[in-house]
């Protein structure tokens, strides 16, 4: 039988890639989101792969009951995850105050933070009781920055690089390993979602969502604590987000976040 992994956030963009990398190596793979685009890409990801099964979950992962319905269905298939991809995520764009709703950030924090603790709470639970597993938090190079005008997002994905490191270390010994993919500006849906097509950064250049994947998938084989995936740039930002003051990055970041600043 196949090992079996699961990927959130796999409707497109890097979820989708993750999916496609693990199910061309011969993992069975589940594969979630809230959208109705899941069925598709399980389709398309199951006439690409033959010999593997791929199982599309239509369920919103912001509330407590859609993760726990995730959960339900893994289980009630009645195998191990083998690898777990928490990588679903959203962004929003704009002035905190003045362009931003409390709803659309509580949002990111619900998808981004809290769905992420509680769905790695429930499956790595049962890895630890195995004593094997892998897992992959999907991070983002924003995570080593202050995010002015994407304040919410960079501060979750700044949470999902610290957690999945203090998990990584609490199961050092238990058989199970965590790696953290930090992705810089990717190829995605991700900034018409969150409205920042008027931003610097969204009109830079950005990387294939294809490669992403893949780097991550050999992180996470070999058991990585993480990996700066993509550009040369994006590790060059990495390793400035250890030395330089918050206040120099966020004004760094300003000026690719800020709306309007593609036409500076």
């Amino acid at each position: 039988m196949n090992a079996l992994a699961v990927v959130t956030g796999a409707s497109s963009g890097i979820g989708y890639e993750l999916a496609k990398v693990l199910a061309d190596n011969g993992f069975d793979v589940v594969v979630a989101a809230e959208n109705e685009k899941i069925a598709d890409a399980a389709a398309q990801l199951s006439l690409r792969s033959g010999g593997v099964r791929v199982e599309p979950v239509r369920v919103d992962l912001r509330g407590y009951d859609g993760v726990e319905a995730l959960v339900a269905h893994v289980r009630a298939m009645g195998r191990p995850v083998d690898v777990l991809a928490i990588n679903a995520g959203v962004g929003v764009g704009g002035d905190f105050v003045r362009d931003t709703s409390v709803d659309d950030n509580l949002e990111i924090v619900d998808l981004n933070v809290r769905s992420a603790v509680h769905l790695a709470h429930r499956l790595i639970s049962d890895m630890v009781d195995r004593k094997e597993g892998k897992v992959l938090f999907t991070s983002s190079i924003a995570a080593t920055a202050p995010g002015p005008f994407h304040s919410v997002y960079a501060a979750s994905k700044a949470f999902l690089a610290s957690f999945a490191q203090g998990l990584r270390e609490e199961l050092r010994d238990t058989g199970v390993t965590v790696t953290t993919l930090m992705p810089g500006p990717t190829d995605t849906e991700f900034f018409e979602r969150a409205g920042m097509q008027d931003t610097k950064v969204a009109t830079g250049d950005k990387d294939d969502p294809a490669k992403v994947a893949q780097q991550g998938f050999d992180a996470l084989m070999k058991g990585d604590d993480h990996v700066v995936a993509g550009s040369l740039k994006n590790k060059v930002q990495a390793v400035a987000g250890k030395v330089a003051p918050d206040p120099v990055k966020a004004k760094m970041m300003r000026t690719m976040t800020e709306p309007g600043s593609a036409d500076s």
